[in-house]
Formats: C-alpha cells, sequence, structure tokens
C-alpha cells in the first residue's frame, strides 16, 4: 500500500491560505478519485477540494475552522500500490515531512475585493504580539471589531485544544465579560462594545448586579443578540460570507457619497424579441437565453460610450479601466451574495455573453466559482426584478464607482407617440436606476449613463437575427 499526501490546492493568484469548514470524509472512509474530500473557504469563495486518488483516509491533518496555507498537506490517503509514500504534484518544493503549522504564514494575503460576495475585502490575521499565545484569524476579527486588546484576550480561558481560545470562548466572554477578572481595567462591573458617540447616547449603567450588556451591531461588529428576558429570542451568530458582505457594504458607504438616478424604460420590443427567438436560440446555442446578457450588452455598449463610469478611485486619483469586466450579483441558495465577473465583456457578442452567464451563475450556486471568479470587476449589475422589485438603490461594489439596479419588467398603460397623434397602449415597462460616487461621477454623467442604456434597450431591434 501507498501513502499519498493531499495538498492544500492553489485557488487562484491572490489567495495564499484557506479555512477548513467542514470534512466530509472522516478517517477511515474511502474515497474515490475526484470525491470532495473537504469543505474549504477563503476570502473570496467557498469551493471543495476533491482527491485525486481513489483509496482510504488514514489521517487528517487540520481540524475544521483552521487556517491552511495553500500547498500545506492536509490529509494523507492509502492508496494501492507499492511501499514507498506518493507525494501530491506540488509536494516537491514542501518539506518531506508532514507537519501543519499551527500558526499563519508572515506574508500577508493579497485580496481584492469581494464582493458580496462578490468582492469583499478581509483583512490579513497576523501572530498574536505579546504573550505569544496563538489566536485564530477568526478570533483575532472579532476581538478587533470589539476592540479588544491582546492583554484582554491573555486573561480569558480557552477551551481549544492546548488552551487555545475559540470563536465560542470569545463569544460567550463577550456575553458576560464579568465573569472574568480584568486586572488591567479599571473599576468596571462588565465590559460594553465600543459606540460612536456622534450616533449612541451614553447609558448609565443598570443598578443590579453583573448585568449581561446588550452588543451593539455597528461598522464590523459580529452577530451576538442578548436573548431578551422572556427568553424567546434567537441568537443567531453571522456565517463568514454575511460578515464579509456587512463589513463591505459599510465600508462602501463610508467611502463613497452615494447618488442614485432613475429612467423608466420600455423594453416592449426587447421582450418580444426574446419570446420569438428563446426556443430556436436554445436549440441552434445549447443555451437558455435570459434578459441578464442583453441588459449587460446594452451597459457594455453604454461603457464604451461613456468609458469614465468604468474607473476606480486611489486617493485623489481616477484609474480608468482598460478592460470592461462586468460583475453580477448572483443570489445564493443560503440566501447570500456574490458577484461573479465577466471578464473583458465588451469583447463577447450575445451568444458569449449568455454563455457566460449561464455557466458563472450555475457555478455560483453550485460553489464551484474559483477565486479569480469574483475579481477584477470594473461595473456591477444586480437585478432587483428577479425578486419582484420594480426598483432599488444598490450600494457600490468597492473599488468601482457604479452599480447598476433592473427592475421587474411589468405591463403598463403608456403613452405612445404617433404621426396621428398620441395613444395609450399596454407596453412592457420597466425602471433602471444606477448609484454612482459623487466624488468622480457627477449627476451629467451618471444620468447621462443611465439614460444611454435605456435608450438601447428601448431601440432594441425586434428583428434582429440570433
Amino acid at each position: 500500500m501507498a501513502r499519498y499526501q493531499l495538498l492544500l490546492p492553489k485557488m487562484g493568484e491572490s489567495v495564499a491560505e484557506a479555512t477548513i469548514i467542514k470534512w466530509n470524509k472522516n478517517t477511515g472512509d474511502y474515497i474515490e478519485a475526484d470525491e470532495a474530500v473537504m469543505e474549504i473557504a477563503t476570502d473570496k469563495v467557498d469551493s471543495e477540494v476533491p482527491s485525486p486518488v481513489s483509496g482510504k483516509l488514514i489521517q487528517q491533518l487540520c481540524s475544521e475552522n483552521e487556517v491552511v496555507q495553500v500547498g500545506a498537506v492536509i490529509a494523507i490517503i492509502e492508496t494501492e500500490g507499492g511501499d514507498e509514500a506518493e507525494a501530491a504534484p506540488a509536494a516537491a518544493a514542501e518539506p518531506q515531512e508532514i507537519n501543519i503549522p499551527e500558526e499563519a504564514a508572515d506574508e500577508p494575503v493579497i485580496s481584492e475585493s469581494i464582493p458580496g460576495l462578490d468582492q469583499l475585502e478581509t483583512k490579513e490575521a497576523e501572530e498574536s504580539k505579546g504573550s505569544g499565545r496563538f489566536y485564530s484569524p477568526l478570533v483575532k476579527n472579532i476581538a478587533a471589531q470589539e476592540g479588544i486588546s491582546t492583554e484582554e484576550l491573555d486573561k480569558i480561558p480557552g477551551t481549544g485544544a492546548e488552551g487555545r481560545l475559540t470563536k465560542d470562548d470569545l463569544l460567550n466572554y463577550l456575553q458576560n465579560p464579568a465573569s472574568i477578572d480584568k486586572k488591567a481595567e479599571p473599576q468596571e462591573s462588565s465590559y460594553t462594545p465600543p459606540v460612536h458617540e456622534a450616533h449612541q447616547p451614553k447609558v448609565e449603567a443598570p443598578a443590579y448586579k453583573a448585568p449581561e450588556p446588550e452588543p451593539i451591531f455597528e461598522e464590523k461588529s459580529v452577530a451576538v443578540q442578548t436573548a431578551s428576558a422572556s427568553g424567546r429570542d434567537e441568537i443567531i451568530e453571522m456565517d463568514r460570507m454575511r460578515r464579509l458582505i456587512a463589513d463591505h457594504m459599510v465600508t462602501s458607504k463610508h467611502t463613497s457619497p452615494h447618488v442614485t438616478s432613475f429612467v423608466e424604460a420600455d423594453v416592449t420590443n426587447l421582450v418580444l424579441w426574446r419570446e420569438k427567438v428563446k426556443s430556436a436560440f436554445e436549440k441552434k446555442e445549447g443555451e437558455k437565453i435570459t434578459f441578464t446578457p442583453i441588459f449587460i450588452e446594452a451597459v457594455v455598449r453604454a461603457i464604451k460610450d461613456m468609458p469614465m463610469i468604468n474607473v476606480s478611485v486611489n486617493g485623489y486619483q481616477i484609474i480608468k479601466k482598460a478592460a470592461v469586466n462586468i460583475g453580477m450579483a448572483t443570489a445564493l441558495p443560503s440566501g447570500n451574495l456574490i458577484v461573479p465577473v465577466i471578464k473583458n465583456a465588451d469583447k463577447l457578442n450575445l451568444v458569449g455573453l449568455t454563455k457566460s452567464v449561464n455557466d458563472l451563475a450555475n457555478r455560483a450556486r453550485n460553489n464551484k466559482l474559483q477565486p479569480d471568479d469574483v475579481k477584477d470587476g470594473t461595473f456591477t449589475i444586480t437585478n432587483v426584478g428577479s425578486f419582484g422589485n420594480v426598483m432599488g438603490t444598490p450600494i457600490i461594489n468597492q473599488p468601482q464607482v457604479a452599480i447598476l439596479a433592473i427592475g421587474a419588467i411589468k405591463k403598463k398603460p403608456a403613452v405612445i407617440e404617433t404621426k396621428q397623434g398620441d395613444m395609450i397602449a399596454i407596453r412592457h415597462m420597466m425602471f433602471l436606476s444606477l448609484s454612482y460616487d459623487h466624488r468622480v461621477v457627477d449627476g451629467a454623467l451618471g444620468g447621462s449613463f443611465l439614460r444611454r442604456v435605456a435608450d438601447y434597450l428601448e431601440q432594441w431591434d425586434i428583428d434582429r437575427a440570433i
């Protein structure tokens, strides 16, 4: 029998580590080739790690919620064959010993913005300073958000391996800090999370003994709710992706002065054209054509006309993007949001856009996206109409400067101008809304760009060939 070292695979140029979410296989289980061994999470996407070989899992070298470096050995699989151990293809550059370090590497992760997931940014956790006690990136992130110093962390007892402080230990401490003797703190009965004074009035400490403080959600706080006296409230902690989304949304609002413009578009010809060609299109191309690639095509044409909407900001510099990479906000079955990106959308025709949209949407819903699929977007589209909403005021996906929301298409009576005079007819109408960064996009540009997108949709050729 041979032993195969399964390595954490490379998941994109900007990803140096991943967090183990769940082991799909236990020690002793048989694994088929290409079968998922574990689920992992990076600061961009969640994905699975398949085994390139068939065999029995004989050792797990990392635990759930542990942060592991790309290229590290994560499991040993016993395969049929010779007596000598096999090495994974990328193991040549790795030490021969099977050793998973407890501490994260010093080199920081180069993190692109994610949104929603799609391009959310997280800070790389560094090794704790002071006592030398190890804290996981998640624990240190929560501590930083709640204003807890390293010295205070050192005083909290841990229930993890070798006394390690776990997430649950820290959350329990936040709900009942009075249970820990904080000698370095002023004489106070309990810990209160930091609050912006401009937004939260000071509250007198309760007279009763050892109260449980109510954590206040602000910019980057973890979702910790204190149950009511009745005990009927449910405590729900945000999952990893929801925390990333929350941080990204708050950062965007703090970064960009948002302005939103609206237009109403008559898309009757577009709707009739799609209804006419969708069966033939699917038979010819093997793909269903939705409205999304049509909207993206209109946006790309408008960006070509007004390229200053396709920029980002660096201090007092405006970076005009050469590529037109369109992100499309996609709802996941979990209720979270991620933004896969169609790279070089200006070089694709409608068929190419349709194939890209369908591919990215399907992989997003099945957790098959790679980190590179959600990076480098330059403009984002979100379809609020898919939820029956007629309009919305989306938040800009940093570091972009504009995002387009597409409302539901509704049949409405509308005034039609003809040579014989005005008339009222039933038309397919929809609202488009554009949120833009007023630091660099003024109302003239934002409003004109939005109108141009609507014009391209309204002027759709009903006789257009597939």
